[in-house]
């Protein structure tokens, strides 16, 4: 009996949680095909029975609006998709250092050194982008694609290194020694051998890195300009040049959430392996 209470208060559970994470995406495709009135009008929920859906704010996107939003699409993509890759590449590099070899810098070993990388992401953007401003400035980096990158590369390490680290340390050493015995060079077994046995958590690690690059907002806003305009900042100009116009902010948005959802589909499998396996 007591077992199944608990299923079902896990199940309640769930379904309030996806209830939460589903209502506010639910909202915004709707109010994307709504007319203004329907939007100031109260809840309306249903296209067709609340309201008459029109595409036009979709239709005015892609027509008049298409050359203001191609190029932040294309910034995004460029920006998100560059720092996931090297940040995924070289937190692998040092989380396989981490956990291949013992290193030592005064009283601190391998395990307050892995401590340290991580706790660099728990640091609040807002602490260092007015530094970062002022040396991007100097060497010429605002409003360029490297300058972003190097931002999110960097952010984005911490938390690459800590997953990987998970991952690198359940697979025996033995493998290595292996390929070794077979002539394989440590950087052949690394990347021949090791790499692929890590492809859950590459995926995995690549596909947090691009989110998490894809949605900031702070840097973006403060590191550039039009030139290197990113999708967070084209949906928030629709707020602050033109006034709250909810139904034009909610396609955009609606169309800024397909490419993560595109990737995390398309490496569905090899993410829910990756972490599951980052979990034991």
């Amino acid at each position: 009996m007591r077992t199944r209470l608990g299923k079902v208060f896990v199940y309640a559970a769930l379904l309030a949680w996806t209830l939460v994470v589903v209502a506010p995406l639910f909202w915004m495709v709707t109010t994307s095909f709504k007319n203004p009135p329907d939007v100031f009008l109260g809840p309306r929920f249903l296209p067709g029975v609340d309201f008459a859906p029109t595409a036009r704010w979709w239709v005015r996107i892609f027509t008049v609006e298409r050359d203001t939003l191609l190029r932040p699409l294309a910034n995004s993509l460029i920006i998100a998709g560059t720092s996931a890759v090297v940040a995924t590449v070289l937190g692998a590099l040092a989380a396989y250092a981490l956990t291949r070899f013992q290193f030592k810098f005064g009283p601190m070993k391998n395990e307050n050194i892995l401590f340290w990388i991580v706790s660099q992401r728990i640091m609040p953007p807002i602490v260092v982008v007015f530094a970062v401003f002022l040396m991007f400035r100097v060497t010429r980096l605002l409003d360029t694609h490297i300058g972003l990158i190097l931002v999110y590369i960097a952010f984005n390490i911490p938390l690459a290194v800590w997953i990987m680290s998970n991952f690198l340390a359940q697979i025996p050493r033995s493998v290595e020694e292996a390929a070794t015995v077979d002539g394989a060079s440590p950087a052949t077994a690394f990347f021949r051998v090791v790499l692929p046995m890590v492809t859950p958590s590459l995926s995995a690690t690549f596909l947090i890195c691009f989110v998490f690059a894809w949605n900031e907002f702070l840097f973006s806003l403060i590191l550039s300009f039009a030139r290197t305009q990113t999708m967070p900042l084209l949906i928030a100009a629709q707020h602050f040049q033109r006034g709250p116009q909810w139904w034009d902010i909610s396609a955009l948005s609606t169309l800024a959430v397909l490419p993560p959802i595109v990737i995390t589909v398309a490496l569905q499998k090899y993410f829910v392996k990756g972490l599951t396996l980052v979990g034991k």
